[in-house]
């Protein structure tokens, strides 16, 4: 191969048009298995929210005849850009959905429901859903961890694009050449999203992977109707507009000739089970661990210091206004885990966030930060929590990789336990059995509606 500086875009287009199931391990597919049980689950929860079932409604409409079903909700079967739109943005809005520390940000969400919508589209099997979940989820991963983001750029969405796109070329049976210009499309395409909506709490925040989902998908799609791409879209949108710089080499960096050498990066992920931003899953850590040690109630809490990664600083607000913005506050969501020992949805709900226990600890939490904390890497604290107590004793404790994390996983019971919490108000005790079943061997699926029949809600 010759030493061309795109060669890294050949590298992952040869990847995802040439992976199949069987060149992988058993243990890859389990992890995709659960990364698209727990991606579901997220959108289940989130499709509950008023503003996404009028969306819902909207994409119905708006939409036409399709074959590709909106979950939670009874509102007929769409084209897969719409499904994809408002699956994907149901998905965000609780904050549960998965991660990568490794690559940044959160490819399931921004592939599994395009994924499984254009599955659904072509009559395709589970299997072959399972395999673009997988091919697209390294590609977003491996993308994200050449990205240099600018400090006011919010991954969500930035680089979802090209994985969406990935996942949708795989599906579509393109050869490398095809892919690659897919996924070139795609980066011209991606949305450009600041932090600023989920600081203010605006909503416009959880279209961030809706919007790349609609158009990876559509990239793939431009493709077959003659436009052309630039030859690097990476390197083009991350060196000028949305980035600092961009690494080539780090995408592929530990890639040998017939692939990625160990495991996948849908292996390395994250599950949440604080439903709020990353960067308050180690402090939550620290300091519930304290509080599990030695026994202290909220009101002896004096002062809590923490330091976190360079990003908190701008997310040190104690007086967050409403359920997205809380969710980005460290202060409220540390608080709130020590008043109420709640972390999950409902300690976020609107009619929560104004509790006056709450926000008086909240106002006593002092946020700094270390520049050597970075989620990308494992081998220093992601955190460090110093509570002092009105008797002057001083609690000290840190975090690196946060209960959930690959580096630190929960029990698969409670993945499942999670699911069920959130799958549960949609579909019912039965179905919501049937659909962890059918994910389970969703490899065996003749067919991917078998399990998407049971997710209209």
């Amino acid at each position: 191969m010759n030493n061309h500086p795109s060669d890294y875009l050949d590298k992952l287009s040869r990847f995802v048009a040439e992976t199949r199931l069987e060149d992988l391990s058993e243990s890859t597919l389990a992890a995709a298995r659960d990364v698209v049980l727990d991606t579901v689950g997220a959108i289940l929860g989130g499709s509950r929210l008023a503003e996404n079932e009028s969306l819902a409604r909207l994409a119905r409409t708006m939409s036409g005849a399709g074959h590709a079903t909106i979950l939670g909700h009874r509102v007929g079967r769409v084209q897969p850009v719409f499904a994809a739109l408002v699956n994907a943005t149901a998905g965000v809005a609780l904050e549960l959905d998965e991660g990568s520390r490794l690559g940044g940000g959160h490819p399931s969400i921004h592939v599994t429901p395009g994924a499984i919508a254009v599955t659904e589209e072509v009559g395709a099997t589970g299997r072959a859903a399972l395999e673009a979940v997988i091919v697209g989820y390294e590609v977003t991963s491996r993308i994200g961890t050449g990205v240099q983001a600018k400090s006011e750029v919010h991954s969500h969405g930035t680089w979802g694009t090209i994985g969406a796109a990935a996942a949708t070329a795989k599906l579509l049976g393109y050869d490398a050449a095809a892919t690659r210009q897919a996924m070139n499309l795609a980066m011209s395409m991606s949305p450009a999203n600041t932090w600023t909506p989920c600081l203010e709490g605006a909503t416009i925040r959880n279209l961030y992977p809706g919007r790349s989902e609609f158009q990876g998908i559509m990239a793939a799609y431009l493709g077959q109707c003659g436009f052309t791409a630039v030859n690097d879209g990476p390197a083009d949108l991350y060196t000028s507009i949305l980035g600092e710089g961009f690494d080539p080499e780090a995408v592929v960096a530990g890639w040998g000739d017939a692939g990625p050498i160990g495991p996948l990066r849908i292996e390395q992920n994250y599950t949440k089970y604080h439903a709020c931003c990353l960067y308050n899953h180690p402090v939550l850590d620290a300091a519930l661990a304290l509080q599990q040690q030695d026994g202290f109630r909220a009101e002896a809490v004096k002062r809590i210091d923490v330091t976190a990664p360079p990003i908190v600083r701008i997310m040190a607000n104690p007086a967050p206004e409403n359920m997205l913005s809380a969710k980005f506050s460290i202060p409220y969501a540390l608080a709130a885990a020590l008043v109420r020992g709640e972390t999950g949805a409902p300690a976020f709900y609107d009619q929560r966030v104004g509790d006056p226990a709450v926000r008086s600890l909240a106002d006593r939490v002092e946020i700094n930060s270390d520049p050597d904390m970075n989620m990308r890497r494992y081998d220093y604290p992601a955190a460090r929590v110093a509570i002092t107590l009105d008797d002057g004793r001083t609690l000290e404790g840190s975090a690196g990789a946060h209960y959930g994390d690959s580096h630190n996983p929960r029990p698969r019971e409670d993945l499942l336990d999670k699911f069920r919490s959130l799958a549960g108000e949609s579909l019912g005790d039965e179905a919501t059995e049937q659909v962890i079943a059918a994910v389970g061997r969703l490899d065996s699926l003749d067919s991917v509606r078998e399990l998407t029949g049971l997710l209209g809600g």
